[in-house]
């Protein structure tokens, strides 16, 4: 696959920064459902190198996308290039705007207050892009820009501008598109559970080939427990997004630990069916929680040495 990802040649990219302590190792970029929270596809790449950037990781995916789907992404999506292909397949996308592009509601074609259609101008050919494909996109595309505001509780009103492939204000209206941006916090969730809840977030392979193999057991027992969820839904009419991803997992594992954990055990399997359905999570509108780490380092050097060694240290001293 080509290397760089687009919007190389539509906004300024970060200087290189020196690999050391705190550095990922790997970049992954996933597509997650957002009915079920399933993980449709993932891509995994390096940090750093050809073909690691979000968008390259992403393009080997776009098969993904169906007509009449809908997108949410944070705002490093809002590319040209993306957006044409979004468009090409009938897929609708809602994204804020990238802080390197200007927003003027002064000019386009006005739609309502802070609410306009304009002309995005394709930007220069990618390194990573041939000329032939780089002619095969639009020489421009309409896009719905629009500010909304997002009001939470206990917390001051803050704006967003966002851009969208919805285009007509009557049928999709301002109110829609904020509520369904803020569907994307499920994304924040699903990546908690697949990290925490999966313990995924220390991986203890020391391969390439064993870490790609671990990352992948940790995503297929997720969409297992996402299977079992919307199983849970569909038969007792509950919405999946409201169940509990934790207790769905530990009332699988405490069936299999007895022995009854079989879809061919009919009984056994609807009363877990039932377990999982009957506590769903408890509406918390505007909820927001602080980035932060919670897992500290612990103040002892690192073992480098055998234990035996350390012992004998230890005596002489």
């Amino acid at each position: 696959m080509p290397d760089t990802p687009e919007n190389q040649a539509e906004y300024p990219q970060p200087r290189s920064q020196k690999p050391g302590i705190g550095f990922p190792l790997a970049r992954l970029v996933a597509i997650l459902g957002g009915s079920t929270g399933a993980l449709l596809d993932l891509n995994l790449g390096a940090y750093r190198g050809k073909g690691t950037g979000e968008h390259g990781l992403l393009r080997p995916m776009m098969e993904n996308f169906q007509a009449g789907d809908v997108v949410l992404g944070d705002g490093y999506y809002a590319s040209f290039f993306l957006m044409a292909d979004l468009i090409q397949r009938g897929v609708d996308a809602v994204f804020p705007l990238h802080g390197a592009r200007d927003c003027d509601f002064r000019r386009g074609h006005r739609l309502g207050k802070k609410d306009h259609l304009v002309q995005w101008m394709k930007p220069q050919r990618p390194a990573w892009m041939d000329q032939e494909m780089y002619e095969s996109y639009p020489e421009r595309l309409t896009i719905r820009e629009l500010e909304v505001q997002i009001q939470r509780a206990g917390f001051r009103t803050e704006s967003r501008v966002l851009a969208t492939t919805f285009l007509k204000p009557k049928e999709t209206t301002r109110e829609e598109l904020a509520a369904l941006y803020d569907y994307r916090w499920w994304v924040e969730l699903d990546l908690r559970s697949i990290k925490q809840v999966m313990h995924m977030d220390i991986l203890h392979a020391k391969t390439p080939e064993m870490v790609r193999k671990e990352i992948w057991a940790h995503l297929l027992a997720y969409n297992l427990i996402r299977k079992v969820m919307a199983q849970a839904a569909a038969v007792h009419g509950k919405n999946p997004r409201r169940l509990s991803f934790k207790l769905a997992l530990q009332t699988v594992e405490s069936f299999r630990q007895a022995g009854a954990f079989s879809e061919s055990r009919g009984a056994c399997y609807k009363q877990l069916l039932w377990v999982i359905a009957s506590q769903p999570v408890s509406d918390r509108p505007g909820r927001r929680e602080p980035r932060r780490v919670k897992r500290r380092p612990k103040p002892f050097a690192r073992l480098q040495k055998r234990r035996e060694v350390y012992r004998r240290e230890m005596v002489a001293a």
